[in-house]
């Protein structure tokens, strides 16, 4: 216990100060999204809820801190089995929910397990790598765990997730460069990838090749870039988002004060289309702020990649990095109309206990990375 104390002289104080503010502002967000009753529930039930899931995965992260994260890495082998386990049961057993079977019930609690997948899969590849990483050059030796990633992949593309199938990708992509694939590799792997993705739409929409994706998904796939194309269908998330951001010019309505919230035309405002709330509520300023948050926890967390004791913990946080980075992106993205609709969450935002607690798991283990970039000396 003495040495684990001396181990927070290295702690990054900073970060986890910037953590607790960008979850703050998620719980005065997630208040202002639900001030009306939806889905059979009052507001204050939301807020309720996602206050106590914010209080469980602050006591998580302290656990993710206090525990050496080579203990994770040793067990990297059963959380591997764990996740393909999980994403099973929800095809057996899972609830389904607009249109998709994502959730699995425990008595009173919906927890969706492609969340803590994500988390799971950067700690086993954090653990795989490393044996391979005087190879990455070789093709051969970059296609075992682009396969081994294709299994939970699978599972979790036929709930449908496109959203979480795109994020598996983007750790793959960063992991794969911390562990010593060269950048120009990367960047043609994407370019093939996105090029046959694309190819395969057009194939499936002209000769009815077979799509592992729904109508509505397609749609959205298909309208992001001119919603007016169904502005009452697939278009309308889209375009409502965009009045809702437009309608907050500079200074924003006030929190509680947006009309597109408070109308309900926001579809999903308190979870895919928060930053549409706080595009309107808070206005450019607000929704910069916020960015800036974002920028300074991410570009702290890059400073621990170099930091690092070894190559587990580099690739531990660069997976983790991202993955919160791709949500960022994807999800602002699409309130602005610069990404398809996909339903991925924001980071410490969007409303949900199992992204919250995976994300604070997440921020917990980078602050253990950094913590123990040096040895202890007595």
């Amino acid at each position: 216990m003495v040495v684990e104390r001396r181990l927070f002289k290295n702690f990054d104080w900073i970060l986890l100060v910037l953590v607790l503010l960008v979850m703050l502002v998620g719980l005065f967000t997630v208040s202002s999204a639900t001030q009306f009753e939806l889905v059979d529930r009052s507001s204050w039930g939301f807020v309720q809820k996602q206050a106590m899931w914010m209080a469980v995965a602050l006591l998580a992260m302290v656990v993710a801190i206090v525990v050496d994260y080579h203990v994770l890495i040793r067990w990297s082998r059963v959380f591997y089995v764990l996740t393909i386990g999980l994403l099973i049961a929800v095809q057996l057993f899972g609830r389904e929910a607009l249109g998709a079977q994502r959730w699995l019930q425990i008595g009173p609690i919906d927890m969706q397990p492609s969340e803590f997948a994500k988390l799971f899969l950067i700690i086993f590849l954090a653990a795989y790598l490393p044996r391979y990483s005087g190879s990455m050059k070789d093709w051969k030796t970059m296609l075992m765990p682009a396969l081994l990633i294709l299994v939970p992949m699978g599972l979790v593309v036929i709930q449908p997730d496109l959203g979480t199938t795109m994020v598996f990708v983007a750790i793959l992509w960063g992991m794969f460069y911390v562990a010593g694939v060269p950048g120009g590799r990367l960047v043609a792997l994407a370019t093939v990838g996105l090029t046959i993705a694309v190819g395969y739409i057009i194939g499936h929409l002209r000769w009815g090749l077979p799509l592992p994706l729904k109508r509505y998904q397609l749609m959205r796939l298909i309208v992001f870039t001119n919603p007016e194309i169904d502005p009452l269908g697939a278009g309308y998330h889209i375009l409502q988002s965009e009045i809702a951001i437009g309608s907050g010019r500079l200074m924003g309505k006030g929190i509680f004060g947006g009309a597109q919230n408070r109308l309900d035309y926001l579809p999903e405002q308190h979870t895919d289309f928060i930053f549409s709330v706080i595009g309107e509520e808070g206005g450019f300023i607000g929704g910069v702020t916020l960015l800036v948050l974002f920028f300074l926890m991410l570009s702290r967390g890059l400073q621990v990649v170099g930091h690092a004791r070894d190559l587990e913990g580099s690739l531990l946080v660069a997976g983790i990095l991202s993955m919160i980075t791709f949500h960022i992106f994807v999800n602002i993205g699409m309130t602005i109309g610069l990404m398809p609709v996909t339903g991925v969450p924001l980071p410490f935002i969007s409303y949900g206990g199992s992204s919250l607690i995976t994300n604070a798991v997440a921020m917990g283990i980078i602050l253990n990375v950094y913590m123990r970039r040096q040895k202890i000396l007595f």
